[in-house]
């Protein structure tokens, strides 16, 4: 039986969406200098409401956490109550949305906050910060037991904080070489603590901020997004597999809305995953729902479903191209194809 993209899908017994079509988690530094989501950013995310899933744009659960110009927060009253008009906004076109929740660790800049940039071990990347090239990064300070503790109850906070403004759930972001990611790959990764060395000490990290999320607003509404094969900021070791094999084995006991994998192309293939494209990987070892991205069209997306490699699609660029991108695939109506001018402003 050939699945239709735009028949609904039931992720769990309290969230059913309406087709199998997200709208991917797309930065667009666009909130104002609080990082207060703006009336700009209400009218994107209503126009889009008909996806069957909205991911939010990646939004940082306190200040350290910032390393882009312009990223909207969750950890201030003002920040929730300007999420508050896009999630009431969204949800009057009877669409739903997550917030994905995040911290960039070593990619954070202190142009942005008072303090110290945080990291599971103090070992810098080379560059500098995007939209911000007078800005190089720095080497970031190991992040104590302490640091680590109060980090999860921050993430957990932002959770709570995100269904206060009106999200359906979250999704933590511990992919494409941010925090969580980090202390998931040995390039980033020394520890030699019970953070570090071992796949089990390495996986804690991200455990510890799945479970403190799930048990502040429940595994129905909390879902992650991974990047078992490192190549955003981040050098690919092939000692990877074993951490990303356990974390998955325990992930699949967490009952979570939803696992998304994180990457730009899902055609790459990458040795330290024995050749495998990301989606294979986590298809093969993840036993819950399954989204899929990285450079996929409505066709092959729906092949790819039909052939079991995932259950849902995440959609980034042309959703930023086409505000009515569910309506022009119903209809087979041509697509605007994307360009980057269109990041210059939300529409």
């Amino acid at each position: 039986m050939t699945t239709d993209l735009l028949t609904p899908y039931k992720l769990n017994n309290t969230i059913e969406l309406q087709n199998r079509i997200l709208m991917a988690p797309l930065t667009r530094c666009m909130s104002d200098d609080n990082l207060v989501p703006t009336q700009a950013m209400v009218d994107y995310y209503a126009r889009r409401a008909d996806a069957g899933l909205i991911i939010s744009e990646a939004t940082i659960i306190r200040p350290d956490a910032q390393g882009y110009p312009n990223t909207p927060g969750l950890f201030t009253n003002e920040q929730v109550q300007g999420w508050r008009k896009v999630t009431d906004a969204v949800h009057a076109k009877g669409g739903k949305i997550f917030a994905q929740l995040w911290h960039v660790g070593r990619v954070a800049h202190p142009h942005f906050f008072d303090g110290e940039v945080l990291a599971p071990s103090a070992i810098g990347i080379e560059g500098s910060v995007p939209r911000m090239r007078e800005l190089t990064y720095q080497t970031p300070k190991a992040a104590t037991i302490e640091d680590i503790k109060s980090l999860i109850n921050d993430y957990a906070k932002a959770a709570e904080n995100a269904v206060e403004a009106g999200f359906d759930g979250v999704e933590i972001h511990g992919a494409n070489g941010y925090l969580i990611d980090q202390f998931l790959h040995f390039a980033a990764n020394v520890r030699e603590d019970e953070y570090g060395q071992t796949p089990e000490n390495m996986s804690r990290f991200a455990l510890e901020v799945v479970d403190a999320v799930i048990a502040r607003i429940g595994a129905d509404k909390t879902a992650l997004r991974v990047s078992p094969g490192a190549y955003f900021n981040m050098a690919e070791d092939n000692r990877d597999k074993a951490v990303f094999d356990y974390l998955l084995k325990e992930l699949n006991t967490r009952s979570l809305a939803y696992l998304h994998g994180g990457i730009f192309d899902d055609s790459m293939r990458f040795e330290s995953l024995q050749g495998k494209k990301i989606s294979e990987y986590l298809r093969e070892n993840y036993q819950g729902s399954l989204v899929g991205v990285g450079s996929y069209t409505y066709e092959t997306a729906r092949d790819a479903i039909n052939n079991n490699q995932f259950d849902l699609i995440a959609i980034g660029r042309p959703f930023i191209a086409n505000p009515d991108y569910i309506q022009k695939v119903a209809s087979k109506e041509e697509l605007v194809a994307y360009d980057e001018s269109m990041l210059a402003e939300l529409v």
